[in-house]
């Protein structure tokens, strides 16, 4: 049984940092891509950042460029996603996702096979 288990979110002034951490298991990490997306209060499901299962590609939509990391650690079974500069825009329901084309990141969440719960992420002015 795969699980995605997020942590890390919370409530942070602008300008603050935040890093949110997904915890998987029941796969074999490595073979996944894994991707983070976030969910804004009626709006739809977008791509933030996504990392090959090597951890060696990583890629980022433009309004988190710079302001956002994507990492994982194999050994750990673990991806993160250090967010600075944190913007009263960001805030959303974040949610971690595995994707087993591992050599390839997809922005398109119909290709993500698994998802975690989602943690929230309230940046205020």
């Amino acid at each position: 049984q795969v699980q995605l288990v997020e942590s890390g979110g919370g409530l942070v002034q602008a300008g603050g940092s935040l890093r949110l951490s997904c915890a998987a298991s029941g796969l074999t990490f490595s073979r996944y891509t894994m991707g983070w997306f976030r969910q804004a209060p009626g709006k739809e499901r977008v791509f933030v950042a996504g990392i090959r299962g090597s951890g060696g590609s990583t890629y980022y939509t433009d309004s988190v460029k710079g302001r956002f990391t994507i990492s994982r650690n194999n050994a750990k079974n673990t991806v993160y996603l250090q967010m600075n500069s944190l913007k009263p825009e960001d805030t959303a329901v974040y949610y971690c996702a595995a994707d087993d084309l591992y050599y390839t990141v997809s922005n398109n969440e119909r290709t993500y096979d698994y998802w975690g719960q989602g943690t929230q992420v309230t940046v205020f002015s």
